[in-house]
């Protein structure tokens, strides 16, 4: 993300939290990201400079006017007058990261070999969560190539604890170990 994206996220944010809308403007917020995500050509046309800036507003207007909040499509607006549209995905995850601290929110993405046991998922989520002093929040992949185990990762840090990874830390033991 783009120190633009974190200024206009924390902005918005800052907007929503002040008039009590963090909730419906976040989930709208990730709407029309995913909205946009799937019409690239939408988007070349509401960033097209052939076009006026009001022209683009305009498009902007007919497709979600009525449909999303009006902090929020004021502020597409904004971005499309200061020219900064294509910063929306960024803007969204800075907007999702301010209201996770506000919130006491933790994302956690957890990669396993297998999907997660109700037991094992609600073992998890309970253990990060006394660690860290926060709701967590669990994404979960799989990936068979794990062998088995766990790779959590949340805050920027990477926690493995998978076969493989176990393997390795032994194999570069008894690389070091002199006999």
């Amino acid at each position: 993300m783009t120190a633009t994206a974190k200024i206009y996220g924390e902005s918005l944010y800052e907007l929503a939290s002040e008039e009590k809308r963090e909730d419906a403007i976040k989930s709208e917020l990730r709407a029309v990201c995913d909205i946009f995500a799937g019409t690239k050509e939408y988007v070349r046309l509401l960033s097209n400079p052939a076009l006026t800036k009001d022209e683009r507003k305009k498009a902007l207007c007919e497709a979600f006017e009525g449909r999303i909040d009006g902090y929020l499509m004021n502020f597409l607006k904004i971005l499309i007058d200061n020219g900064t549209l294509n910063e929306l995905r960024g803007i969204s995850e800075a907007y999702t990261a301010r209201y996770n601290e506000e919130k006491g929110i933790l994302p956690v993405e957890c990669v396993s070999a297998v999907a997660l046991s109700e037991e094992e998922r609600a073992s998890l989520i309970e253990t990060v969560s006394k660690k860290n002093g926060k709701k967590v929040i669990l994404t979960e992949k799989t990936d068979p190539a794990l062998l088995g185990g766990v790779k959590l990762s949340y805050g920027g840090k990477l926690f493995d604890g998978t076969v493989a990874a176990k393997l390795a830390e032994i194999d570069n033991i008894l690389k070091n170990t002199v006999l």
